[in-house]
């Protein structure tokens, strides 16, 4: 009989502490998922993925407060339109479309790029002049290119880049806008042309309005344009 009573107790106790862990537990599984404890034991649900309209961009991540990147531009440059051609002025005074030498797919560098411009050989000097009106957007001076300057098309998507200058003309600011055949400067060697050979670097730049100055962008042969063929 003491045998069975023991066994019986035994069970008994096994019982009952079984049911009270399983009471306790079930306690402690509410709890934690209790909107209270959600900060503390479920910090993935506390706050929800934010919506797409509150990731655009300009809007601050709550997490970090850290402004949140927007979507990508996914526009691309185009070439200029046939109405912006036909306003081309040759960029050098005196310079006619006969004088002209197609040098833009002439390699530089030692054949480690393309010209992607043409040069328009002038004596030192002689006026340069704006191809289109736009505004100047750079006056800059660089190694290679010397004085430069770089002015943006009215609808802000073509660059006009004007390289090796001996100075700029009298006035000229960034920001201000030019005219059709208005002076910018004038022909020089500044940078890395030859001082025995002074000529104005001209390139045409196709980008997007909101792409900076200096980013790169689609080249288009001036050649073709300036002399209509």
């Amino acid at each position: 009989m003491k045998f069975i009573d023991r066994l019986l107790t035994i069970i008994i106790t096994a019982t009952i502490t079984s049911a009270i862990w399983i009471v306790a537990g079930g306690s402690l599984i509410e709890n934690a998922t209790s909107a209270g404890q959600r900060d503390a034991t479920r910090p993935a649900e506390a706050a929800p993925s934010p919506l797409p309209s509150e990731t655009a961009s300009g809007v601050a991540d709550a997490a970090t407060d850290a402004p949140v990147a927007g979507a990508l531009d996914t526009r691309s440059a185009s070439a200029p339109s046939e109405s912006d051609t036909r306003q081309l002025l040759i960029p050098v005074r005196n310079i006619r479309a006969s004088d002209l030498t197609d040098t833009f797919s002439d390699s530089r560098a030692g054949g480690q790029r393309l010209h992607e411009a043409i040069d328009i050989m002038a004596p030192k000097g002689t006026a340069v002049v704006s191809a289109a009106p736009g505004t100047v957007e750079k006056l800059f001076r660089s190694d290679a290119g010397g004085l430069t300057i770089y002015v943006r098309s009215q609808d802000r998507e073509t660059i006009h880049y004007y390289a090796h200058l001996d100075k700029y003309a009298e006035g000229l600011k960034e920001g201000q806008r030019v005219r059709r055949g208005q002076r910018l400067g004038a022909v020089g060697s500044s940078g890395n042309a030859s001082d025995e050979a002074p000529h104005l670097h001209f390139a045409i730049l196709q980008t997007t309005e909101d792409a900076e100055w200096w980013e790169p962008a689609n080249a288009v042969n001036p050649y073709p344009l300036l002399t209509q063929r």
